[in-house]
């Protein structure tokens, strides 16, 4: 059975598969305040924004072979024209500084990808990305009306005013809620993404360049849409993380920052679209189990971290699959994808 998307089909076994695995997540999700305390709701929320952030590298890197080492720029971008745009303009409705933010960071994509792209990818394109993150911050520590080093305080969860109603996300859980939702549609708006037609000749791209040009496939400009897609959803997750905190500072744009999706992606597993969603988890799951350990916790982190990468060289999902594989008596196959050429 199959379902159409974007004009091309989705397998019905892996849509059901898919939704059955969101439902159970989200079901998760929703019920945590009811049952947790809210130490680990917050940890939830912000490994939700994680997640998105993880997905929408892997759209580049898993999808196109684009390796960005400065996505955290975007995730910056947009948590800071979000919360300057709110604290100026308090007037304006808060679903369209949302949309706006994602719209600023697919379009700042989309002239460093047109200069970028044209001439370099690979490591080239990686090492670009890297120097565009860091003039971002530098930026960010020295424009006085962002707050410098100091960041933005005081970001204040805004007013939802939805036809006849008006929800107040300061109050009580409204804001995680609304965070669950919005970080839901941005997976969804990137699982169709990958699953349609326009995934598919990215994967063609991913899988060999020179051949998908051959085939009559504007290479430069698909790489170039999924730049764009990947950081526009980055940039809204960033509009997203500033109320959630309350605070923005320049490190979410430092080089730091943008090795995270890289680790859930890697950690997780890069063919699989669930891959930087189960690395996310599994990262935040040993941050939140460590961070007792005072001056040990990085340390801990990373050797587990490092043994998981040793044992599991294709990603977590990779070494489940290979393992299930070889359980049922079939050849496993460790596929990794390479770096754009």
């Amino acid at each position: 059975m199959t379902s159409s998307t974007n004009g091309s089909t989705i397998n019905g076994s892996t849509w059901r598969r898919d939704a059955l695995i969101a439902a159970v997540a989200l079901a998760v999700l929703v019920s945590l305040p009811f049952v947790a305390n809210k130490g680990i709701v917050f940890v939830a929320g912000t490994l939700a924004l994680h997640v998105v952030f993880g997905l929408s590298w892997n759209l580049m890197f898993g999808q196109t072979g684009l390796v960005s080492f400065g996505h955290a720029s975007f995730f910056a971008i947009g948590g800071y024209a979000f919360a300057w745009t709110a604290k100026m303009f308090p007037q304006l409705h808060p679903l369209l500084l949302f949309a706006g933010a994602g719209v600023l960071g697919a379009l700042v994509a989309l002239v460093v990808g047109m200069i970028a792209l044209r001439r370099s990818v690979g490591v080239y394109f990686a090492i670009l990305s890297l120097a565009l993150s860091q003039i971002v911050y530098l930026l960010l520590s020295y424009t006085p009306s962002l707050g410098q080093e100091d960041g933005l305080t005081g970001i204040r969860r805004p007013l939802l005013s939805l036809g006849l109603t008006t929800i107040d996300l300061a109050r009580g859980d409204n804001y995680y809620y609304f965070m669950i939702a919005m970080c839901t549609l941005l997976a969804i708006g990137l699982w169709w993404v990958v699953h349609g037609s326009m995934g598919r000749v990215f994967k063609s791209i991913q899988q060999d360049p020179e051949r998908a040009a051959f085939l009559g496939i504007n290479v430069q400009g698909y790489r170039l849409r999924s730049f764009a897609i990947a950081s526009g959803t980055t940039a809204i997750a960033g509009a997203l993380y500033g109320p959630w905190l309350q605070l923005l500072t320049p490190e979410i744009a430092h080089w730091t920052f943008s090795a995270r999706p890289i680790l859930y992606t890697l950690l997780g597993g890069v063919q699989s679209f669930w891959g930087p969603v189960v690395g996310a988890l599994c990262f935040a799951v040993l941050e939140y189990g460590t961070r007792t350990l005072h001056g040990l916790s990085e340390i801990v982190v990373g050797c587990i971290l490092l043994l998981i990468v040793l044992a599991f060289p294709g990603g977590l999902l990779g070494g489940l699959s290979r393992l299930g594989k070889r359980m049922a008596g079939k050849p496993a196959v460790a596929a990794k994808p390479e770096l754009a050429r």
